[in-house]
């Protein structure tokens, strides 16, 4: 059973996140084969201030 995990700020709607799953789920069994039914998608959604890049926190900016 493949899982894609997929880490993002938060902020995104519930319709966004069903785009998205949709999407990525056919890229799979386009590209590697296997059932859309079995492909799991996990939305790990986090803070600004929980995420930094080039040593400054997003939420800074």
């Amino acid at each position: 059973m493949p899982i894609i995990k997929v880490e993002m700020l938060t902020g995104r709607t519930d319709e966004q996140k069903r785009k998205l799953a949709k999407a990525l789920s056919e890229t799979f069994v386009y590209n590697a084969g296997g059932e859309k039914s079995s492909v799991s998608v996990i939305f790990a959604e986090v803070e600004p201030a929980n995420w930094a890049v080039g040593g400054k926190l997003l939420s800074d900016k």
